[in-house]
């Protein structure tokens, strides 16, 4: 059910979009699939973060509040957020020729 809508500043990029798509697929593939697209669901959960708004004020062009609101804390509840930014830093570590863990904290 993937509308045209106009892009927000924080819409997934594609590269961001390949990226997270393994650790967002939390459903088996049997599973009855959702009338949005994993990715509209991730765009209206980004604008209500950046935007700092209510879920229910996020715009219409959006999925419904509660369509985004059920997958944000079943990931929220899986812990997708946190593995995402442990694997990030890993990566960004690993490509600054550093060790994938830091070894000293302040």
């Amino acid at each position: 059910m993937e509308q045209t809508r106009r892009k927000y500043l924080r819409d997934v990029s594609d590269a961001e979009w390949e990226f997270l798509t393994p650790y967002l697929t939390l459903m088996r593939a049997d599973a009855p699939q959702p009338a949005y697209t994993l990715r509209e669901l991730l765009d209206g959960l980004r604008y209500v973060v950046k935007a700092g708004c209510q879920w229910r004020m996020a715009p219409h062009d959006f999925p419904p509040w509660a369509a985004v609101y059920q997958p944000a804390r079943r990931w929220a509840a899986a812990g997708v957020f946190e593995q995402v930014a442990h694997d990030l830093r890993t990566i960004l570590r690993l490509v600054a020729e550093r060790g994938p863990r830091p070894s000293a904290a302040i």
